[in-house]
């Protein structure tokens, strides 16, 4: 499929940060200056570079470029990391023509070592004469990666006025995941026009049905960042209430797809789940249930012993925090009824949810027959192969 978006170039290098060689240095730029919109962590150690853009958003509300390495994540690093952030940031803008303030930048990798911030400088000029609309975003794509086994890009088109217009999301992510905010790092641009506080909002609203929903080892990174970038060079605008809708559900399919490829691509994860708590007496309860069954070490490694253990999920909802009635629960491995109000069906049942269990994916469905509310999560399994990874991940 083609990625390319109207007025955007990309591209990646290997610029020396990571040890094994790979390519670690991403830069994404917009012919004319795009509106942004953006999302950060809000975990209280945080990394300079988001530091760095959350000033720049709130200063102008506008980006021509987003400059990523892989490998380091410049945290930690007190003001000598800031300093770091801000030379990344100026290192594109005299060969781009551009101000440095119109430079976002992001970081993904080790915490608490200093930048090798001359190698970017040194790889810059070669990262910018690579600049291309299509191989450009694979190669931006692969950059960005650190324990991420594939690259994830996904495109959508979608039509305003008659016409039509193109969202192009790049994530990373494979592990360190339960965001509070967007997740990793995920950059999507978009040749659509729209305002800044019409960006902003959608942008918030489409993070919350996605990057919001996943989770991979329970964890919050320091350096989460979303930035959506619209640059208007397809000519299609956003000026009424059904365009602001439409474009919605387009970035919402964009990010969702992301979001769930990160989980595909967990660290050592074998499993991509879903689970489903519907007829909850509020979308909060549902949430939080789905939430704290997700996050559940004792479910995810069920998952990966393909054992329909539903006591542990049972055992999780209960902590949560909702009021609900266990004897009312029903539960579900995707189409096979293993509970029903709060009761083991039997050995038939589980036989059949064991067989549900050994595909790559599926659903885990909580009926809580109080309400009409429902809520989704994305989840993984937890592998042997997880914990060797993040034992050896900083040698």
């Amino acid at each position: 499929m083609n990625h390319a978006v109207k007025g955007f170039l990309a591209a990646g290098i290997a610029a020396g940060i990571k040890k094994n060689g790979q390519m670690d240095l991403g830069l994404l730029v917009s012919e004319r200056p795009a509106v942004a919109a953006g999302m950060f962590t809000n975990n209280r150690v945080t990394a300079a570079c988001v530091r760095l853009d959350r000033e720049r958003l709130a200063a102008s509300g506008t980006c021509r470029a987003i400059i990523v390495n892989s490998g380091n994540a410049n945290c930690c690093t007190g003001d000598a990391g800031m300093n770091d952030a801000i030379a990344m940031a100026k290192a594109p803008a005299g060969d781009l023509g551009i101000d440095e303030e119109e430079v976002l930048v992001a970081s993904t990798g080790v915490i608490g070592q200093k930048l090798p911030v001359e190698k970017v400088e040194a790889a810059v000029p070669a990262l910018t004469r690579m600049l291309s609309p299509e191989d450009g975003l694979a190669g931006f794509a692969r950059a960005i990666m650190t324990t991420d086994t594939v690259p994830k890009v996904v495109t959508r088109k979608g039509e305003i006025g008659g016409i039509s217009y193109t969202i192009t999301g790049i994530a990373k992510g494979a592990g360190m995941i339960r965001p509070d905010m967007a997740t990793m790092l995920c950059f999507a641009a978009t040749d659509i026009g729209i305002g800044r506080d019409d960006l902003r909002r959608i942008v918030a609203e489409a993070n919350e049905k996605s990057f919001n929903r996943i989770t991979i080892d329970g964890d919050t990174s320091t350096n989460d960042t979303l930035l959506v970038l619209a640059n208007g060079m397809s000519g299609a605008k956003v000026r009424t209430d059904d365009d602001k809708i439409t474009f919605s559900e387009t970035l919402e399919a964009v990010l969702v797809a992301l979001a769930k490829m990160c989980v595909r691509d967990g660290e050592g994860a074998t499993k991509l789940v879903e689970i489903s708590v519907v007829n909850a007496a509020s979308h909060a309860d549902a949430r939080r249930i789905a939430d704290t069954v997700a996050n559940s070490n004792l479910v995810k490694t069920a998952f990966f012993g393909q054992d329909a253990n539903w006591g542990r999920i049972f055992a999780a909802m209960g902590r949560a925090g909702v009021d609900f009635d266990p004897e009312r629960v029903d539960l579900y491995f995707g189409d096979v009824l293993l509970v029903e109000n709060g009761q083991y069906v039997g050995r038939g049942a589980e036989n059949a949810a064991t067989e549900v269990l050994k595909q790559p994916e599926f659903s885990v469905r909580i009926d809580l027959k109080a309400g009409v509310a429902e809520e989704i999560a994305w989840t993984c399994d937890f592998s042997v192969e997880y914990v060797k990874i993040n034992a050896d991940y900083r040698s």
